[in-house]
């Protein structure tokens, strides 16, 4: 079997010869890492991204089968983005930068972590108006037709291949912080801040029905919102329904007249709270399944909603920086998992700095011994 059977069967509740070893990239500090520990060069170690030739060499180093994280779109996002600026230089070399999305953030050179945001630009409706809603609508350069209408002879045909269908809040929260996505959605425009996603929800909706009608084909379709931390939903789960359900249920619904029935959605932290919009609106694969400090969320989100709900990660990526003894214990509970069905193991988000070669090489084999 491929890979490409391998996965879609599982997600289909058929048989297969063996689990697929599966995973979902690096960051860059790892890489880095294992390239000054002499486990991989540093040429690989700068040209490794999201399925390109140096992943997947990587892949046959420590015996991946592939990155599930292999996805095609479109300039879903602001088009065009907003100029990289640096507005200021603090005396300890931290830099106030404006970014590509208009947020306002404090950037330290050298420091690898999420940089803490100062301010925005999208405040209220005259901003809407003027600066972001030209850059939100759709235009016909968003989508390279051509390139897909040679997408299927030209795609992997051994792996899946998902279409990323973008964003409806994580984005928008991405452009204006948490405390400015607080104050706009209780702004005394009280229509602004719903103008603001369904605007975004159609240029992307558009996107994706541009990239279906040249006839490309794709095996799943993945949304990435990362709307949730560690105590729940960064928006009221109500509010969060009414927003963005029925955009969910119209993108998804386009999916299905295409024949793609498999659709995942990335968030981080805990979910539990929005994982019914999603689900009752056409998202039913979880991806990849962030463990954190509050444990599996797979099985409890199983049992609620039942087989309809699949999986794709679940496995806590810190046990690669302890022993052999915490990734065997991550092994039985992913065989524990993978017997639910409708679910494929997956280190739960990039590996991180620390993470310990071998332990990686010993899990990637193991888990293809997977039987269920």
């Amino acid at each position: 079997m491929t890979n490409r059977e391998r996965a879609m069967n599982i997600l289909h509740y058929q048989p297969v010869d063996r689990f697929p070893a599966v995973h979902f990239g690096y960051w860059s500090e790892l890489l880095e890492e294992w390239a000054e520990q002499g486990k991989i060069s540093k040429e690989l170690a700068a040209s490794v991204g999201d399925g390109n030739e140096a992943d997947r060499e990587l892949d046959r180093l420590i015996g991946w089968d592939f990155n599930w994280y292999r996805v095609a779109g479109s300039r879903n996002g602001l088009f065009p983005a907003f100029e990289y600026k640096v507005l200021e230089t603090l005396p300890d070399g931290t830099q106030r930068v404006q970014n590509n999305v208009g947020l306002i953030e404090r950037v330290k050179p050298g420091v690898a972590s999420i940089p803490s945001e100062d301010d925005y630009v999208l405040k209220d409706r005259e901003a809407f108006e003027t600066l972001y809603k030209p850059k939100m609508l759709y235009a016909p350069e968003r989508v390279d037709v051509e390139y897909y209408k040679h997408f299927n002879e030209n795609r992997p045909q051994d792996i899946p291949v998902g279409l990323h269908l973008g964003s409806l809040l994580g984005e928008i929260r991405n452009m204006v912080s948490v405390v400015g996505m607080s104050y706009l959605i209780y702004d005394e425009d009280e229509e602004l801040f719903a103008d603001i996603v369904d605007t975004y929800a159609e240029m992307q909706y558009q996107c994706a029905k541009r990239i279906l009608e040249t006839g490309a084909k794709f095996d799943f379709a993945h949304y990435w919102e990362d709307i949730c931390f560690k105590n729940g939903p960064l928006i009221a789960p109500d509010l969060f329904d009414e927003l963005c359900a029925k955009h969910y249920k119209k993108r998804n619904d386009l999916c299905h007249q295409y024949g793609i029935d498999i659709i995942s959605l990335d968030c981080d932290g805990v979910t539990e709270k929005l994982l019914p919009t999603w689900f009752e609106n056409g998202v039913n694969t979880m991806f990849p399944i962030e463990i954190g400090v509050w444990g599996d969320q797979f099985e409890a989100a199983r049992n609620k909603f039942g087989k309809g709900m699949l999986g794709v990660g679940g496995m806590d990526k810190t046990a690669f920086r302890k022993d052999k003894a915490a990734v065997d214990e991550e092994i039985a509970r992913m065989q524990r998992l993978a017997g639910l069905g409708g679910f494929i193991p997956c280190p739960d988000h990039r590996l991180m700095p620390g993470s310990k070669f071998e332990l990686v090489q010993y899990y990637a084999e193991e888990i293809k011994k997977i039987r269920v």
